[in-house]
């Protein structure tokens, strides 16, 4: 018997009546006749069973098994294993002895029987000359590798289903996804785990085998699939290479890691919109956010949260993906929003680094802290005003005390003059505080309560201060305790009316023709005690007082002469104030 087709029965001698085929099949053990005489049937000996069963061989099936064969004395006639070739053929259609068509029926794969074979259920009076006696009795250890029929479509079972299905595999769809590989029997022949990296690939676009197409379908991203595909809609007759024999059962175990298409936008998901969003981000603002980024199965990839820093960018400028750029358009401060990126609008076929693979779609969950423009002002709102007229508000030059909390967008307090016991304290005008606060107190009255927005380029701009981030945008609520009027620029002192007619007279106290600095000091503060004049306010009156001194003393000696002393009236013609 050669060229693997044992078994089968052989063409009659001429004029030699054929044998007749018994139709009936034996599931369990055969019986002999009665006093031990010739066997009826055929004896079978089930002594490996495996633990499931999916399926039994019917008639009409296809089977691919191995085998070997053997007489009553041990002696081997024939086997598939010494040809290292399957027997690959359909049971119960006449094409095997009858002994063997019985002894296959309801096999399962991985089952492992022993038959015994009387002659007329084998090859009768006749043998097969040179082999096999007539006569014999045939002994056959089998063990069922494969069965399918040509009715079989591809069976689908689901392993594992997310408890989140946002898109379901389509036909055109390009998909990534790994996989083991087995034979029907579990004999593995291939494995994207072993390569390291998923198999890629179009569905129903003829990239892959036709069940496989069809297995992948309305898969969900992270779900895990057991796909069965019979020989005629994957490999055939042919088989592949080594690995897959001719007629082989495939089982695929497969894990589909994402899913997208070639026309996919951008998609949005709102997890979080806090009340009260009056703006939404637009293209050329400056944002502020914290993301996790995964890729479709959930596997992390990157987060601005590990390094402990927001991701800050212009939006809409080509800074970061098309994806990321599209997705963070119309976001609100606050607003938490999952954003899904088809590779072509991320990183695309080539991916980047050691964790976006290519063709990677990408999600994120991104959390706004907060935007701004470049060109956007104080934003200011009054909270409270005193139930009484106002009828003079902070100015530049003022020196002011007020309250004040301050926080970033989202709520992260920062400062507070509450924590100090006492009110903070500034001239307007002064660069005393940044720019966007000194802006948002002016024109307050004493009492009023405020809310300031300063974007970054009014407060600490790209660099940020201890304990404000760079590029924040600070919120700050202000209520005005107190107000001094300020003095003109350039002024340490003014007089509330004109000043004395004979100034230097007044100055010299003793009366010995120069003023020294304890003179010139005791007049100032006898000037202001008598509410006749006023030093700048929020600044040390000794300091003060002696850089005035200093501006008199024009020859630096240590006291004033009535040479020395003149008033700005006679050093600037326009006058506001005058002052010494």
């Amino acid at each position: 018997m050669s060229g693997g087709r044992s078994l089968r029965r052989p063409s009659p001698p001429p004029l030699l009546p054929l044998l007749l085929l018994a139709l009936a099949v034996g599931r369990a053990l055969g019986r002999a006749s009665p006093a031990g005489g010739p066997l009826e049937d055929i004896v079978i000996e089930r002594y490996h069973i495996p633990r499931a069963c999916p399926r039994e061989v019917q008639r009409g099936d296809f089977v691919r098994y191995h085998y070997n064969g053997t007489f009553e004395d041990g002696k081997k006639f024939d086997s598939s294993y010494d040809r290292s070739t399957l027997v690959a053929i359909v049971v119960g259609v006449g094409r095997l002895i009858t002994g063997m068509d019985r002894g296959l029926m309801g096999m399962c794969v991985n089952e492992r029987r022993r038959l015994i074979v009387p002659p007329h259920l084998g090859y009768g009076s006749i043998g097969v000359a040179g082999l096999i006696p007539p006569d014999s009795t045939l002994y056959f250890d089998v063990v069922l590798l494969d069965v399918w029929n040509k009715e079989d479509t591809v069976q689908v079972s689901t392993l594992l289903r997310p408890p989140h299905c946002p898109r379901m595999v389509q036909d055109s769809d390009f998909v990534r996804y790994h996989y083991n590989g087995t034979l029907l029997d579990g004999t593995a022949f291939d494995s994207s785990y072993s390569r390291g990296g998923t198999y890629d690939t179009y569905v129903g676009s003829g990239w892959l085998i036709k069940g496989m197409d069809q297995g992948l379908l309305s898969m969900c991203p992270g779900e895990r699939r057991k796909i069965i595909i019979p020989p005629f809609l994957a490999y055939g007759e042919k088989g592949y290479g080594t690995v897959i024999p001719p007629q082989a059962s495939l089982v695929f175990h497969v894990l589909l890691i994402d899913v997208h298409n070639p026309k996919d936008v951008v998609q949005l998901e709102t997890l979080e919109l806090p009340p009260g969003c009056v703006r939404r981000a637009a293209a050329g603002d400056f944002m502020r956010y914290h993301y996790n980024g995964s890729l479709m199965d959930g596997t992390l990839f990157d987060s601005s949260y590990s390094r402990n820093h927001t991701y800050n960018t212009y939006v809409g400028q080509g800074y970061i993906i098309p994806g990321m750029d599209q997705g963070l358009q119309g976001a609100c401060v606050g607003e938490r929003r999952r954003i899904t990126i088809p590779p072509h609008l991320a990183y695309g076929e080539n991916g980047t680094g050691d964790k976006i693979p290519g063709s990677a779609v990408l999600i994120f969950d991104v959390h706004v802290i907060d935007f701004h423009n470049p060109a956007d002002p104080v934003e200011i709102r009054t909270l409270s005003r005193p139930a009484e007229a106002c009828n003079e508000t902070a100015k530049s030059g003022d020196f002011v005390r007020y309250h004040y909390n301050c926080s970033l967008l989202d709520g992260t307090r920062l400062f507070s003059s509450h924590d100090y016991g006492a009110p903070q304290e500034a001239t307007l005008g002064a660069n005393k505080v940044i720019e966007g606060l000194d802006t948002g107190l002016q024109g307050m009255c004493v009492g009023e309560r405020r809310q300031l927005v300063v974007p970054p380029h009014l407060a600490h701009g790209e660099s940020g201060a201890r304990g404000v981030p760079g590029s924040a945008v600070l919120l700050f609520e202000v209520e005005l305790i107190s107000r001094e009027e300020g003095l003109p620029e350039g002024y340490l002192f003014v007089w509330h009316q004109d000043p004395p007619a004979n100034l230097f007279e007044d100055l010299d106290l003793n009366k010995d023709g120069e003023v020294p600095p304890e003179e010139f000091s005791a007049f100032i503060r006898a000037q202001v005690s008598e509410g006749k004049g006023r030093l700048m306010p929020g600044q040390d009156a000794d300091k003060t007082i002696g850089d005035m001194f200093q501006n008199q003393d024009r020859n630096q000696d240590g006291k004033i002469t009535v040479e020395e002393l003149k008033l700005k009236s006679d050093e600037d013609q326009e006058r506001v104030h005058e002052e010494l």
